[in-house]
């Protein structure tokens, strides 16, 4: 195994117990009731949520707990597959820092029957959804592909005028 393989497996393992860590500690260490609010900054809350779907929610019902594990368990072997044929570090550190958070998302909806969301970030009024640390790192890590997309340019073969 390479190095670059190696160092996507270690952030994403590293995701995983962060996230997983993080959960459990909110979980046994305050006394949050669904939707109360525990202000850390002025900009900063926490706030338990237990998400039965997926983004904001969506796709919440009977039977979808299953359904959406199973999906998101395919998911986490096309990224182990796209981690595996990676060609540059940023992208095997970006696929491990998705498939980590996946995987802890995952770990919480087989557990609970739901994923555990409870960080706030809001400026006065405006809020932003309620996420976990594996989504903030799923978050980075596409932005991360999205930027080394945009910003590295494949090689293009010559033309006939150039040869």
């Amino acid at each position: 195994m390479t190095n670059q393989r190696r160092a996507g497996l270690y952030l994403g393992a590293l995701v995983l117990l962060a996230d997983q860590g993080s959960k459990f500690w909110v979980l046994h260490n305050f006394t949050l009731l669904t939707g109360q609010v525990l202000v850390l900054a002025p900009v900063l809350n926490f706030v338990l949520v237990w998400n039965h779907g997926i983004t904001f929610g969506l796709f919440a019902g009977a039977g979808a707990r299953i359904i959406l594990a199973a999906i998101a368990t395919a998911v986490i072997i096309a990224l182990l597959v796209w981690l595996w044929r990676a060609g540059s570090w940023l992208k095997s550190l970006a696929i491990g820092a998705i498939t980590g958070g996946a995987i802890g998302n995952v770990a919480d909806r087989l557990h609970y029957g739901a994923v555990v969301d409870f960080i706030q970030a809001h400026i006065g009024p405006y809020s932003w959804y309620v996420f976990n640390v594996g989504d903030s790192a799923i978050v980075c890590g596409v932005m991360t592909l999205m930027a080394e997309s945009v910003l590295t340019r494949a090689p293009v073969a010559p033309d006939a005028a150039q040869r």
